[in-house]
C-alpha cells in the first residue's frame, strides 16, 4: 500500500477560529498533512486543547492560543507565536467568524460593529501581519514555490443576500474584495491569496436546523447536490490551496456549496 503523502510536511499554519466547526476541520486536516498548527480560539479553550491532542495523536505538532482577531495586538501575537514556536509561517487560514443576527430595522450599532470587527477587520489584521512575515521570509524553493499562502474562509453569502443578517453579509462581501485586492497587490512577492466560500455546512451554529427533519429538509431544498456539507469538505480544499499543486491559483474564490449559488429555486 502506498504510504500516505503528507502534502504540508514541515509547513506551519495559523488557523483562526480553530476550536470548532470549519476551523477545527481545517486545523485537523493540515495537522494530518504534516503542518505545524497554531490553533486559535477565543472562548473555548477545552475544545482547542482537544484539537491539539488529536493532531499530536496523529503524529503532528500544534500549539493553542487565545486571541481576539479583531484586536491588532492579538492578531500580531498569532503570527509571532507561529514564528516563536515553529520558527516560521507558511499558511494563514482566516476563518474566525461570528453572527449577531437581527432584522435591519432593529439591528444595533453594537451588533453591526462586533461582526465587522471579527469577520472583516480580523482577517485584515491577520493577513497584514502574515504578509509582512512572508515578505521578510521570501521564497524558499526547497520548501515551496510561494513565499506564503493566505486563505480567507468566506461564505456563499458574499454573493447571496440574506435578510436578517446585514452585518454578516456586508462583512463577507468585504472579505471577498479584500481577498482579491490583496491577491493583486501581493502577487509580486509570490504570496498567493485565495478564498473559500462554504455553503450549508454541519457545524454547531446551524445544528438546530440540520438535526431536525423540518430544518434539514429546508436546507436541502437549497442544495442541488442533495446533501449538507461537512467541515472536511472545506478542509480538503484548503489543504489543496496551500500546496504547490495550486501554485498558479491566486485571487480565486472556490464555492464549496453543493450548488447553493446556482439558485436552485430558479431551476423549477
Amino acid at each position: 500500500m502506498k504510504k500516505e503523502q503528507k502534502r504540508l510536511q514541515d509547513k506551519v499554519a495559523v488557523v483562526t477560529g480553530a476550536s470548532s466547526g470549519i476551523g477545527r476541520g481545517i486545523a485537523l486536516a493540515m495537522g494530518r498533512e504534516g503542518a505545524g498548527v497554531v490553533i486559535n480560539y477565543h472562548g473555548h479553550q477545552e475544545s482547542a486543547e482537544e484539537v491539539k491532542q488529536l493532531i499530536e495523536a496523529a503524529g503532528g505538532q500544534a500549539v493553542t492560543l487565545r486571541a481576539d482577531v479583531g484586536q491588532e495586538a492579538d492578531a500580531q501575537l498569532l503570527i509571532d507565536t507561529a514564528i516563536g514556536h515553529f520558527g516560521r509561517l507558511d499558511i494563514l487560514i482566516n476563518n474566525a467568524g461570528i453572527q449577531r443576527d437581527a432584522a435591519f430595522l432593529e439591528m444595533t450599532l453594537e451588533q453591526w460593529q462586533k461582526v465587522i470587527d471579527t469577520n472583516l477587520t480580523g482577517p485584515f489584521l491577520c493577513a497584514r501581519a502574515a504578509a509582512r512575515e512572508f515578505v521578510k521570509q521570501g521564497v524558499q524553493p526547497e520548501r515551496s514555490k510561494a513565499a506564503g499562502n493566505i486563505i480567507f474562509i468566506s461564505s456563499v453569502h458574499d454573493v447571496i443576500p440574506w435578510a436578517g443578517h446585514a452585518n454578516y453579509t456586508a462583512a463577507k462581501g468585504g472579505v471577498q474584495m479584500l481577498m482579491k485586492t490583496l491577491a493583486q497587490e501581493l502577487a509580486k512577492y509570490k504570496i498567493r491569496v485565495n478564498g473559500i466560500s462554504p455553503g450549508a455546512i454541519k457545524t454547531h451554529i446551524n445544528q438546530q436546523d440540520w438535526e431536525l427533519e423540518e430544518g434539514r429538509k429546508k436546507m436541502l431544498s437549497q442544495i442541488p447536490y442533495g446533501r449538507i456539507g461537512n467541515p472536511e469538505d472545506i478542509a480538503n480544499v484548503a489543504v489543496w490551496l496551500a500546496t504547490d499543486e495550486a501554485d498558479y491559483v491566486t485571487g480565486a474564490t472556490i464555492y464549496v456549496d453543493g450548488g447553493m449559488t446556482l439558485y436552485p429555486s430558479f431551476g423549477e
